[in-house]
């Protein structure tokens, strides 16, 4: 039953998706990479990092988790709406997800994208991705609208500043250490046309000072693509070395860009960073991301509440809360 006083029937939870078993991996980066030719070569490699941690994704899992707390949330507050799932890239697919809510009935629905900020990538391709499953489905096909970015929202803010906390108290008691947020890099053209780079800055000062830690800064992770395309930098391995080179003995790293602890994050913090920590003499702690946090959960409820009750937008920093809906022509590519 849509719940009194607004016109959504149900909670769509979009991701990226990954795979759930070894002979997946290579299907599903094919389907990632589709129309990129990307060399089989860099497939076959980022492949090897799946069957290093026992060829499945995490993320379904921990999206699946998340669905269960925020069903929990949504019932506590009274708010009678389905959760379904869909992903980008996996089962199960966007265009799947969203036959099944027109055979439930479901006519319109609110998104949650797993993508704080704003780029291409993190959320006009989610648009458009939305966009192209309804054509495929027809006329019947339920209509769904996005809720904002919200990499200031005070509880984003705070679920991010709880676990940088929790990993400082992982570090020897009065040692001088420096952050690293690190978020997904994304081709320069790409981030000219989207303020991706500056409400990462914005969120990391924003944490930085509820955690209170001073020395911080942002670096990036997981670029793919040709060498010739500039991407965002520095690369959180270079940014490691300087900081190790210039005297710097205790790091934390913080993956502020993403959700849960899903591939990146395992393969390229806790194994790639940290190796290089260890060649380096270096002390490394990884900070969990922000799902982890009770807070997260409680922000994706308030965030629901804005358009399904008319709550107050919410939002800290100098920004303010960003738009329902997105500019006809932000974040598009080049």
């Amino acid at each position: 039953m849509p719940h009194p006083g607004h016109e959504y029937q149900a909670i769509l939870y979009l991701s990226f998706g990954g795979p759930e078993r070894a002979e997946d991996v290579m299907p599903f980066l094919e389907h990632v990479t589709r129309g990129r030719n990307v060399p089989s070569t860099r497939l076959e490699e980022v492949a090897e990092h799946y069957y290093r941690l026992g060829g499945k994704s995490p993320i379904n899992d921990q999206n699946r988790e998340i669905i269960r707390a925020l069903e929990v949330e949504l019932a506590a507050n009274e708010i009678p709406l389905p959760v379904y799932f869909g992903n980008r890239n996996w089962h199960p697919f966007l265009t799947d997800t969203l036959r099944r809510m027109m055979e439930d009935g479901i006519e319109r629905a609110l998104a949650f994208v797993t993508s704080a900020f704003s780029s291409y990538s993190g959320c006009r391709q989610y648009l458009e991705d939305i966009e192209g499953a309804r054509r495929e489905i027809g006329a019947e096909a339920p209509v769904v609208d996005k809720i904002r970015v919200f990499y200031n929202h005070p509880d984003f803010v705070a679920a991010n500043a709880e676990t940088l906390a929790a990993a400082v108290r992982r570090l020897p008691p009065g040692s001088p250490f420096h952050v690293a947020f690190t978020a997904h890099s994304i081709p320069l053209d790409m981030a000219r046309n989207s303020s991706y780079g500056s409400q990462l800055n914005a969120t990391a000062a924003l944490v930085a000072a509820q955690a209170h830690v001073d020395d911080f800064a942002v670096a990036y992770q997981s670029r793919s693509g040709p060498p010739q395309v500039k991407w965002l930098e520095p690369d959180i391995l270079d940014h490691l070395k300087a900081k190790a080179e210039a005297g710097t003995t205790e790091f934390i790293v913080h993956p502020l860009g993403f959700v849960s602890d899903h591939m990146e994050v395992l393969y390229d913090l806790d194994i790639e960073a940290q190796g290089i920590a260890r060649r380096l003499g270096v002390q490394l702690v990884r900070a969990a991301t922000a799902a982890s946090s009770r807070l997260f959960i409680r922000m994706m409820r308030r965030l629901i509440q804005e358009r399904v009750d008319g709550l107050p937008p919410e939002a800290v920093g100098d920004f303010g809360p960003h738009l329902h809906q997105c500019a006809p022509d932000c974040c598009r590519i080049g």
